[in-house]
């Protein structure tokens, strides 16, 4: 039996995942919108205010602290969603069988 709970080198939950990532998560509403981290506005206020020579060095911070963030959102998501949906398929499958 396949293991839904475990990411697979063909893993059709990973792929609706990806799809829906892509297709309906990425329309942002009014209320979704209040909610979004500015990550470049903040990034561009932080860097009005470093010293020129040390502009570099806090942008590849930055820019590793937004693909750190980017990731761990990314796992977290997955595994939440992941989970939620093998669950209620369990309890699917558990009502059918009775």
């Amino acid at each position: 039996m396949v293991n839904f709970r475990e990411v697979n080198e063909d893993d059709i939950l990973k792929e609706w995942l990806d799809f829906r990532e892509e297709t309906t998560l990425c329309v942002m509403s009014p209320h979704d919108k209040k909610h979004r981290i500015y990550f470049e506005e903040i990034s561009e206020k932080i860097l009005e205010n470093v010293p020129k020579q040390n502009q570099k060095f806090v942008q590849k911070q930055l820019d590793q602290l937004d693909k750190n963030y980017n990731d761990y959102l990314c796992h977290w998501n997955e595994k939440y969603y992941r989970n939620g949906f093998v669950d209620g398929a369990q309890l699917v499958i558990g009502c059918l069988k009775e």
